[in-house]
């Protein structure tokens, strides 16, 4: 008996032994892992552009890699490659991070359809813009990746998007553009149709493929309400036009379809909107400059403030810029009553007046309280 508890002693030391060898190289393996199969940066997210060419291998791109500090040691990743035999680098432009463990990178490095050449060329478009505006976004966007002489400006984009016979295309094409676009006085004919959205195109996108994604996305936006226009007393047009007021007027306000009211109440009753932001239009000011005495007389079709020099008691001749959704909404659904005269304060609660003396009061009474809203 006393010999079998000393070799059953002795196997429970070696089992131990065994045991704790076992733990440690488990425990050297994670600090392994977590040294060298982690990021070399967690809070460096700047990227770095990384090219696969057809022959690159696995081996030479773990070199490369860490020359370019995306990894730690090469060997690591050469190691990792031999346990993932299914792994294998794909032919193409890769943004990678020194914020990404390796895991992350060969899963990038091996998907053909994260390279640049694959990316979809996202383009943000964003409501209350003008066709100017939109024209100098496009431009940055197509000329990401050309070398200069290959580059469009913002000017050869808007020439060419208000040409005639781009334009007639346009009008064949979608039901909802007539020729009343053609109006003289209309700086540019498309302008208020190009619906504000963040789109996807592929790299190879043309201008022509930009601009009929808007069109065809403001038609398809327009559809929902193809009965309310059927018998509406306005136009597409002049409904595009005065969703666009809305937008540049009601973008302070928590009340576009209140807004929408007061311009209804006025066009009823043949006084001129007194719109500041289609005089700006007119004068073509942007917002960071004030409006001078000239322009609030200067004579075109968009100054709905030129009262005595040359009135517009309608609506101005288009649109002064893109509109979005909740603008046009409100246009075909808009509240009614009998105020002519509002004013948003600066937390953008809107205040309705029925007259002039008492739309004054509350503009002094929001500039006393300090809740006067400052462009």
């Amino acid at each position: 008996m006393f010999k079998f508890k000393k070799k059953n002693t002795l196997l429970n030391k070696l089992l131990f032994v065994l045991l704790f060898l076992v733990v440690i190289v488990l425990l050297a393996f994670v600090i392994f892992s977590k040294i060298y199969l982690s990021a070399v940066d967690e809070k460096d997210d700047n990227p770095i552009e990384f090219v696969v060419t057809d022959n690159l291998s696995g081996y030479v791109a773990a070199e490369k890699l860490e020359d370019e500090g995306l990894i730690r040691k090469a060997f690591v990743l050469k190691l990792y490659l031999k346990l993932h035999p299914n792994i294998e680098f794909k032919k193409g432009t890769y943004v990678l991070t020194k914020s990404m463990d390796i895991g992350e990178i060969t899963s990038i490095l091996s998907n053909p359809s994260k390279s640049k050449e694959n990316e979809p060329l996202r383009i943000t478009f964003i409501e209350g813009k003008r066709l100017t505006d939109y024209a100098k976004v496009i431009a940055d966007a197509l000329n990401k990746n050309k070398s200069e002489e290959n580059k469009i400006t913002s000017d050869e984009i808007i020439k060419y998007i208000d040409s005639k016979e781009f334009v007639d295309k346009q009008i064949q094409k979608y039901d909802f553009i007539t020729d009343v676009v053609y109006d003289e006085h209309i700086y540019h004919p498309l302008e208020g149709y190009l619906f504000p959205d963040t789109y996807e195109f592929n790299q190879e996108a043309t201008l022509d493929d930009i601009i009929d994604k808007l069109l065809s996305t403001m038609g398809k936006k327009l559809e929902v309400y193809k009965d309310d226009l059927s018998v509406a007393e306005y136009t597409i047009h002049e409904m595009l036009t005065l969703a666009s007021i809305i937008e540049l007027e009601g973008s302070t306000s928590d009340d576009r379809a209140g807004v929408a009211g007061v311009f209804y109440n006025r066009l009823k009753t043949g006084e001129p909107l007194g719109s500041d932001v289609t005089t700006y239009y007119g004068s073509k000011k942007d917002f960071s400059r004030d409006l001078s005495k000239a322009n609030l007389k200067d004579c075109n079709g968009y100054n709905t403030r030129a009262e005595s020099s040359c009135p517009i008691l309608g609506l101005p001749v288009g649109p002064i810029c893109s509109p979005s959704l909740a603008s046009i909404n409100a246009t075909i659904e808009p509240e009614e009553h009998d105020y002519y005269f509002f004013v948003a304060d600066k937390n953008k609660k809107t205040y309705f007046s029925k007259t002039y003396s008492e739309h004054v009061s509350t503009v002094a009474k929001l500039k006393k309280d300090g809740l006067w809203y400052e462009y």
